[in-house]
Parts: C-alpha cells; sequence; structure tokens
C-alpha cells in the first residue's frame, strides 16, 4: 500500500514553517526551508502514520 501524504511549506516573516494536511497538529517551522524540511521529516510524522 502506498500512502501520499501532503507536506506545505509558506515564507513568514520569521523564516518557514512546514506542515502535514492530512495530520492536524503536525507542524514545525524553521529559520530555512530546508530547517523547515528537516524538522518536520524528524517530527515523527512516520510513526504517526504507522510507516
Amino acid at each position: 500500500m502506498q500512502l501520499k501524504i501532503t507536506k506545505v511549506f509558506q515564507r513568514v516573516p520569521e523564516g518557514y514553517i512546514g506542515l502535514v494536511e492530512e495530520l492536524p497538529g503536525a507542524n514545525t517551522q524553521g529559520d530555512t526551508l530546508e530547517e523547515a524540511r528537516v524538522n518536520l521529516a524528524e517530527s515523527g510524522i512516520h510513526e504517526r502514520l504507522g510507516i
């Protein structure tokens, strides 16, 4: 089974925020886009999805 999730990143004055649309509360932030991506990957979303 393949599970698709939607990661959204948005530029804000303080840097970037990132979230997963399908998981309320799965969000993070970073000074750069790359930092926000890494932080989201390390936030435990895979465990919450059971993958």
